[in-house]
């Protein structure tokens, strides 16, 4: 892995734990010489991922549609700041970026944007790991849904598994190098069920 798309919260939380894991992560990877692809931001959690990893030496590449940037939301002192027109067009950058992707805490934007690029797993768009940095139990109750998806009979369990879930920075990185990607089934071999 070169870099690692992270999503995180525009809010640091209420839990002090929540940026202390942020900057666990952003340490570890900036330790093993991966950068970060993110949402461009200087506030909540992603200003938190940036700035740590800015002072731990990694690298970090924020994009970032021209409307928050004229907001003044983006983070000035980023490795590299790439602006874009849209919404649509920052994710699909961040994607082609990252070749993989954690969601630390967050709220529905982080959420729309992990279930997207783990749609997009399974879609066959790309085969790249998809992880959530669990921090105090933050992602169990999304872990139990995908589970009980499994159960009904709406999620198959190779996609499930596409997804990791890890409350230590460095095992869900493990998780994520060790990953290897599910077959995907053609649109006419799904089954009709």
């Amino acid at each position: 892995m070169r870099r690692v798309c992270v999503y995180a919260g525009s809010n640091p939380g209420n839990d002090p734990a929540f940026a202390d894991a942020a900057r666990a992560l952003a340490a570890v990877l900036a330790e093993r010489g991966i950068g970060i692809v993110y949402g461009g931001g200087k506030v909540g959690l992603m200003g938190v991922i940036a700035d740590s990893a800015l002072a731990a030496g990694g690298e970090v590449v924020g994009v970032m549609p021209q409307a928050l940037i004229d907001r003044e939301i983006g983070h000035g002192g980023l490795t590299e700041l790439q602006v874009v027109d849209s919404m649509h067009e920052r994710k699909a950058r961040m994607a082609e970026l990252a070749d993989a992707f954690i969601a630390v805490p967050g709220g529905i934007g982080t959420l729309e944007e992990l279930i997207e690029v783990y749609t997009w797993s399974q879609l066959g768009i790309h085969d790249k790991a998809c992880g959530v940095l669990n921090v105090n139990g933050y992602y169990d109750a999304l872990a139990r849904f995908l589970d009980h998806a499994v159960t009904a009979g709406f999620l198959r369990p190779q996609h499930r598994e596409v997804l990791s879930v890890a409350a230590d920075p460095a095992e869900l990185l493990d998780q994520l190098a060790a990953f290897t990607p599910p077959k995907v089934a053609k649109w006419l071999e799904l089954d009709q069920t």
